[in-house]
């Protein structure tokens, strides 16, 4: 059991430390391509923070653990917006100015939508992941189109910064690219291992060991990136990384897996994680677009009421298991 923890601690602290570096060295190599900065965050960022969960659920779906994939992405979507975006905004209010957040968000809950009404049959075929992923290179180009015609949006100055922070060569940069990309395969798969194998221990199912210990584990860069936004004050680059990453989990990530080997959906997946999911999507949105001429901010009291649901969830989730 103490090698099994360790391949599991051991997975999470280089999958953070790969993702960073993969992150770090495509996005200073898509600047030396001439790259917009805005361009950069929103697709190579946003894709490199869910690099974790692409990798992990894509190995879980190769091993044949269905609900260790799947539970990843929805647990990760979970995860950011309950503690990552509820802890930014406990810690200082998220105001919520870009054009690009604003329209992100109702994407992001119509995308949810669809992943509810997939999730109906049990299961999730390849022409379910073939819609997913068409889905997803669809609203990558929406997203090029719109980095393109806006921008001033006020998201560029922060993506600008965060890039400019990573500076060296091209050669360093494509080094870090390769080394990344080799280790987050190594630790994912160490990771997958190891979860897997506690799930089979303690006798749970691997849906909740994804939901919890690997969606936390892979929401870390997410994590590490809205903290290091809190110090730079730039708070709307937390949530846009968060929005990102809800987009990639979904579309992505299940796409992905679903299109590796059709996954068999435990009916619980649908009534309770979909439906927490959903919730917190529907919440993110009012808070993030305001009402009744209210401006969007996520005040520290909203942010508390994620931390608190987040909270919530998973402490049932960990119920289930020492129950």
């Amino acid at each position: 059991m103490l090698l099994t923890w360790s391949a599991v601690l051991a997975g999470l602290v280089l999958l953070v430390w790969s993702a960073d570096k993969f992150v770090e060295g495509a996005s200073v190599t898509a600047k030396y391509a001439g790259m917009s900065p805005l361009l950069i965050g929103m697709v190579i960022i946003g894709f490199g923070t869910s690099a974790p969960e692409m990798v992990v659920s894509a190995i879980a779906s190769l091993q044949g653990n269905p609900g260790l994939a799947l539970g990843n992405a929805y647990g990760s979507n979970i995860t950011n917006i309950g503690l990552v975006v509820g802890l930014v905004a406990l810690i200082s209010p998220i105001r919520v100015q870009s054009r690009i957040i604003s329209k992100e968000l109702p994407l992001l809950l119509a995308v949810t939508l669809l992943a509810g009404y997939q999730l109906l049959d049990g299961a999730l075929s390849r022409l379910d992941a073939l819609v997913l992923l068409v889905a997803f290179f669809g609203l990558m180009g929406w997203s090029l189109m719109q980095g393109r015609k806006q921008p001033a949006d006020s998201l560029e100055a922060g993506y600008s910064e965060e890039i400019d922070s990573h500076a060296m060569s091209l050669g360093r940069a494509l080094g870090w690219l390769v080394v990344g990309l080799v280790v987050l395969v190594v630790s994912s798969r160490l990771l997958v291992w190891g979860a897997v194998h506690i799930a089979q221990s303690f006798g749970v199912s691997d849906l909740i060991i994804g939901l919890t210990v690997v969606a936390i584990g892979t929401s870390l860069p997410e994590l590490a990136a809205a903290m290091a936004a809190i110090r730079k004050n730039e708070h709307e680059l937390a949530l846009g990384n968060v929005l990102g990453s809800g987009l990639f989990n979904t579309l992505a990530v299940v796409g992905i897996a679903a299109g590796i080997h059709p996954l068999v959906i435990d009916p619980v997946v649908l009534y309770r994680d979909w439906v927490v999911m959903a919730a917190l999507t529907i919440a993110l949105l009012i808070m993030g677009l305001g009402w009744r001429g209210r401006q969007g901010r996520i005040n520290r009291l909203e942010g508390s009421l994620l931390l608190l649901a987040y909270a919530g969830y998973t402490g049932y989730l960990v119920s289930l298991v020492v129950g």
